[in-house]
Protein backbone atom coordinates (compact mmCIF):
# COMPACT_ATOMS: atom_id res chain seq x y z
CA UNK A 1 0.00 0.00 0.00
CA UNK A 2 1.21 3.46 -0.74
CA UNK A 3 1.03 6.54 1.48
CA UNK A 4 -2.14 7.94 -0.19
CA UNK A 5 -4.07 4.69 0.24
CA UNK A 6 -3.17 4.51 3.94
CA UNK A 7 -4.07 8.19 4.41
CA UNK A 8 -7.43 7.75 2.64
CA UNK A 9 -8.28 4.69 4.78
CA UNK A 10 -7.32 6.61 7.92
CA UNK A 11 -9.58 9.53 6.95
CA UNK A 12 -12.48 7.15 6.22
CA UNK A 13 -12.02 5.58 9.67
CA UNK A 14 -12.06 8.99 11.37
CA UNK A 15 -15.23 10.01 9.54
CA UNK A 16 -16.87 6.70 10.57
CA UNK A 17 -15.89 7.12 14.22
CA UNK A 18 -17.11 10.71 14.38
CA UNK A 19 -20.45 9.79 12.81
CA UNK A 20 -20.94 6.91 15.29
CA UNK A 21 -20.07 8.87 18.41
CA UNK A 22 -22.29 11.94 17.85
CA UNK A 23 -24.40 13.18 20.76
CA UNK A 24 -28.10 12.51 21.13
CA UNK A 25 -28.94 16.23 20.97
CA UNK A 26 -29.85 17.43 17.49
CA UNK A 27 -28.64 20.85 16.45
CA UNK A 28 -31.08 23.72 16.02
CA UNK A 29 -30.34 23.74 12.29
CA UNK A 30 -31.27 20.06 12.06
CA UNK A 31 -34.45 20.55 14.11
CA UNK A 32 -35.71 23.45 12.01
CA UNK A 33 -37.79 22.29 9.10
CA UNK A 34 -39.57 24.39 6.57
CA UNK A 35 -43.23 24.18 5.71
CA UNK A 36 -43.99 25.38 2.20
CA UNK A 37 -40.69 27.27 2.19
CA UNK A 38 -41.44 29.18 5.41
CA UNK A 39 -38.93 28.87 8.25
CA UNK A 40 -40.25 28.29 11.75
CA UNK A 41 -40.73 31.28 13.99
CA UNK A 42 -37.35 32.00 15.63
CA UNK A 43 -39.21 32.97 18.80
CA UNK A 44 -39.86 29.26 19.41
CA UNK A 45 -36.42 27.98 18.33
CA UNK A 46 -33.60 27.30 20.74
CA UNK A 47 -30.99 30.03 20.92
CA UNK A 48 -28.03 29.10 18.73
CA UNK A 49 -25.52 30.86 21.01
CA UNK A 50 -27.00 30.90 24.52
CA UNK A 51 -23.67 32.03 26.03
CA UNK A 52 -24.06 35.45 24.36
CA UNK A 53 -26.46 37.81 26.07
CA UNK A 54 -28.50 40.29 23.99
CA UNK A 55 -27.96 44.02 24.53
CA UNK A 56 -31.67 44.43 25.28
CA UNK A 57 -34.70 42.18 25.78
CA UNK A 58 -35.99 40.77 22.50
CA UNK A 59 -32.95 41.82 20.43
CA UNK A 60 -32.29 38.32 19.13
CA UNK A 61 -35.79 36.87 19.32
CA UNK A 62 -37.59 38.67 16.49
CA UNK A 63 -40.69 36.76 15.39
CA UNK A 64 -41.13 35.79 11.75
CA UNK A 65 -43.41 37.80 9.52
CA UNK A 66 -45.96 36.14 7.27
CA UNK A 67 -47.98 38.02 4.73
CA UNK A 68 -50.71 37.16 2.29
CA UNK A 69 -50.72 40.57 0.65
CA UNK A 70 -50.79 40.08 -3.12
CA UNK A 71 -48.38 42.00 -5.31
CA UNK A 72 -48.05 42.59 -9.02
CA UNK A 73 -44.77 42.78 -10.96
CA UNK A 74 -44.67 45.21 -13.85
CA UNK A 75 -41.56 45.81 -15.97
CA UNK A 76 -41.34 49.54 -16.67
CA UNK A 77 -38.01 49.49 -18.54
CA UNK A 78 -35.66 46.79 -19.79
CA UNK A 79 -33.06 49.02 -21.52
CA UNK A 80 -30.87 49.85 -18.52
CA UNK A 81 -27.26 48.69 -18.64
CA UNK A 82 -26.15 46.93 -15.44
CA UNK A 83 -28.43 48.76 -12.95
CA UNK A 84 -27.48 48.34 -9.28
CA UNK A 85 -28.85 51.00 -6.88
CA UNK A 86 -32.17 52.83 -7.12
CA UNK A 87 -33.95 55.61 -5.29
CA UNK A 88 -36.98 57.78 -6.05
CA UNK A 89 -36.56 61.46 -6.76
CA UNK A 90 -39.12 63.73 -5.06
CA UNK A 91 -41.20 63.97 -8.26
CA UNK A 92 -41.54 60.17 -8.61
CA UNK A 93 -38.79 59.59 -11.18
CA UNK A 94 -36.08 57.03 -10.48
CA UNK A 95 -32.37 57.71 -9.97
CA UNK A 96 -30.56 54.48 -10.87
CA UNK A 97 -26.86 53.68 -10.77
CA UNK A 98 -25.23 51.88 -13.66
CA UNK A 99 -22.45 49.60 -12.47
CA UNK A 100 -20.18 50.90 -15.26
CA UNK A 101 -20.00 54.41 -13.72
CA UNK A 102 -22.91 56.69 -14.50
CA UNK A 103 -26.43 57.44 -13.26
CA UNK A 104 -29.73 57.16 -15.10
CA UNK A 105 -32.81 59.23 -14.45
CA UNK A 106 -35.84 57.22 -15.50
CA UNK A 107 -39.32 58.68 -15.78
CA UNK A 108 -42.01 57.32 -13.44
CA UNK A 109 -43.59 55.42 -16.34
CA UNK A 110 -40.20 54.02 -17.40
CA UNK A 111 -40.38 55.35 -20.94
CA UNK A 112 -37.68 58.05 -20.73
CA UNK A 113 -34.06 57.55 -19.69
CA UNK A 114 -31.48 60.32 -19.38
CA UNK A 115 -27.82 59.78 -18.52
CA UNK A 116 -26.00 61.66 -15.74
CA UNK A 117 -22.20 61.74 -15.98
CA UNK A 118 -19.30 63.37 -14.15
CA UNK A 119 -18.82 60.84 -11.36
CA UNK A 120 -15.34 59.63 -10.35
CA UNK A 121 -13.87 56.66 -12.22
CA UNK A 122 -15.01 53.28 -10.92
CA UNK A 123 -13.41 49.83 -10.97
CA UNK A 124 -16.28 47.80 -12.43
CA UNK A 125 -14.61 44.39 -12.52
CA UNK A 126 -16.47 41.56 -10.79
CA UNK A 127 -18.81 42.94 -8.12
CA UNK A 128 -17.30 46.43 -8.33
CA UNK A 129 -18.54 49.58 -10.01
CA UNK A 130 -20.96 52.39 -9.22
CA UNK A 131 -23.04 50.86 -6.46
CA UNK A 132 -25.71 52.41 -4.23
CA UNK A 133 -27.20 55.91 -4.25
CA UNK A 134 -29.02 58.07 -1.68
CA UNK A 135 -30.52 61.55 -1.67
CA UNK A 136 -29.54 64.23 0.83
CA UNK A 137 -32.49 64.82 3.21
CA UNK A 138 -32.58 68.39 1.81
CA UNK A 139 -32.29 67.26 -1.82
CA UNK A 140 -35.28 69.39 -2.88
CA UNK A 141 -33.30 72.53 -2.01
CA UNK A 142 -29.62 71.52 -2.34
CA UNK A 143 -29.75 68.77 -5.07
CA UNK A 144 -27.01 66.79 -3.26
CA UNK A 145 -26.72 63.06 -3.74
CA UNK A 146 -24.44 60.44 -2.15
CA UNK A 147 -23.18 57.26 -3.77
CA UNK A 148 -20.87 54.35 -3.09
CA UNK A 149 -18.43 52.87 -5.57
CA UNK A 150 -15.33 50.73 -5.91
CA UNK A 151 -12.58 53.30 -6.30
CA UNK A 152 -9.54 52.27 -8.37
CA UNK A 153 -6.25 53.28 -6.75
CA UNK A 154 -2.61 52.26 -6.92
CA UNK A 155 -2.40 48.66 -5.72
CA UNK A 156 -6.07 47.78 -6.26
CA UNK A 157 -9.33 49.35 -5.11
CA UNK A 158 -11.61 49.89 -2.14
CA UNK A 159 -15.17 50.93 -1.35
CA UNK A 160 -15.62 54.69 -1.28
CA UNK A 161 -18.49 57.07 -0.52
CA UNK A 162 -18.84 60.33 -2.45
CA UNK A 163 -21.23 63.23 -2.75
CA UNK A 164 -22.02 65.77 -5.42
CA UNK A 165 -24.67 68.14 -6.71
CA UNK A 166 -27.00 67.14 -9.52
CA UNK A 167 -26.77 69.94 -12.09
CA UNK A 168 -29.86 72.00 -12.96
CA UNK A 169 -30.03 70.35 -16.41
CA UNK A 170 -29.64 66.91 -14.72
CA UNK A 171 -26.80 65.86 -17.05
CA UNK A 172 -23.80 66.14 -14.70
CA UNK A 173 -22.68 65.75 -11.11
CA UNK A 174 -21.04 68.98 -9.98
CA UNK A 175 -18.09 68.96 -7.57
CA UNK A 176 -17.95 65.21 -6.91
CA UNK A 177 -16.07 64.69 -3.64
CA UNK A 178 -15.01 61.45 -1.96
CA UNK A 179 -15.95 61.70 1.73
CA UNK A 180 -14.98 58.20 2.93
CA UNK A 181 -12.59 55.45 1.85
CA UNK A 182 -12.74 51.95 3.33
CA UNK A 183 -9.04 51.20 3.54
CA UNK A 184 -6.80 49.28 3.38
CA UNK A 185 -6.86 48.97 -0.38
CA UNK A 186 -6.83 45.45 -1.78
CA UNK A 187 -6.43 44.00 -5.24
CA UNK A 188 -9.68 42.10 -5.80
CA UNK A 189 -13.15 42.30 -7.33
CA UNK A 190 -15.56 41.03 -4.65
CA UNK A 191 -17.56 42.13 -1.60
CA UNK A 192 -17.78 45.94 -1.71
CA UNK A 193 -20.97 46.06 0.36
CA UNK A 194 -22.75 49.39 -0.12
CA UNK A 195 -26.38 48.52 0.40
Amino acid sequence: MNYLSIRNLSMLGIVFLVSCTGSQKTSVAAQDTTVNGILPNPETSDKNSPEYQPAFAGQTRVPGVKTTVPYQVEVINSDLQKPWGIINLPDGRFLITSKTGYLNIVSADGKTISKVEGLPKVDDKGQGGLLDVALDPDFATNRMIFWTFSEPVSGGNHTAVAKGKLSADEKMIENPTVIFRATPTYNGDKHYGSR
